[in-house]
């Protein structure tokens, strides 16, 4: 029983919980902020949403790279998002088909919770649960065969929508929307990299198509850093929709951004991308935290 609860707390990497419905509340109180009003009812079911939205997302990924997965050759980046260590389903403590039942059981959880939500906003958030979903598989499958990075240009669409989907939640399409994802989209784009450049023995030993198995060691440390620097260039832009505790806070993050990737070009191996990969994760909470407490005070 023990070790059965063990494989599926990695299966969700459930040391994260707490990340997502940060990312997606800090959506929903823009929309509150745009449009009046508030309600806690709708927060905690946003944050619900969120919640195993995201973790659906990672069992779909499990399932759909399954059998690719068995072929790793060694698990810096698995240590990292699994809890106790190890993929699940590679190692047979979960079956495939128990992931994907629990994948569709979610996916059925979740969009109860989304027609709880009045119309048309359950079915914004509806449109991007299925786009979110169908391009994470396809993201998957593509990377297996591309001779460009079009799988990582579009499959981290789904992340950059998960804020979006929190604004939808409560507000409509807008230009603060679409500032977000415009601000948002390029930091998933230097994190993809930065995981691929970590886990590029892995990709190399699956034939997956990653950054770093397309353009090497520095040709991905140039698409980590030059996405960075669109996701500081974004933010002017975005910025001027946030108040003065979300400028602070998204200065700081900077500031830890900035660090690592100037860590990562004295060091230039992949010792130094584990080390910054925290640092990535740490930054999207304090912008998720700072955006609501810019509503909150």
């Amino acid at each position: 029983m023990t070790e059965t609860l063990k494989a599926y707390l990695d299966l969700i990497r459930a040391h994260f919980l707490p990340a997502w419905p940060l990312v997606s509340c800090s959506g929903l109180v823009l929309a509150f902020e745009n449009y009046g009003g508030f309600s806690w009812a709708l927060t905690i079911k946003v944050a619900l949403i969120g919640l195993l939205g995201f973790e659906a997302g990672f069992i779909l990924n499990d399932y759909v790279d399954r059998n690719r997965d068995r072929l790793d050759v060694e698990n810096t980046l698995t240590r990292y998002w699994r809890p106790f260590k190890e993929r699940p389903i590679p190692s047979g403590k979960i079956s495939s088909r128990s992931a994907f039942s629990l994948f569709i059981l979610l996916v059925v959880v979740i969009s109860a919770l989304i027609f709880t939500l009045p119309y048309p906003n359950s079915l914004y958030v509806f449109a991007v649960m299925l786009y979110s979903y169908s391009i994470e598989a396809f993201y998957q499958v593509k990377k297996r065969n591309q001779n460009y990075p079009i799988a990582q240009l579009l499959g981290r669409t789904d992340f950059t929508l998960f804020p979006a989907a929190g604004y939808l939640c409560y507000g409509h399409p807008d230009m603060t929307m679409l500032l977000y994802m415009f601000f948002f989209y390029p930091w998933t784009m230097a994190h993809l990299g930065l995981n691929d450049f970590i886990d590029l023995k892995n990709d190399h030993a699956r034939g997956m198509k990653s950054i770093a198995v397309l353009y090497g060691e520095k040709g991905t440390m140039y698409w980590i850093t030059g996405f960075t620097v669109l996701h500081f260039l974004a933010a002017i832009f975005f910025l001027r929709e946030l108040g003065e505790i979300a400028l602070y806070g998204f200065l700081a993050g900077f500031v830890l951004l900035a660090g690592a990737n100037i860590y990562l070009w004295k060091e230039k191996n992949l010792d130094a991308g584990m080390k910054i990969l925290p640092f990535y994760h740490g930054v999207l909470i304090i912008y998720a935290v700072s955006i609501i407490l810019d509503f909150i005070y």
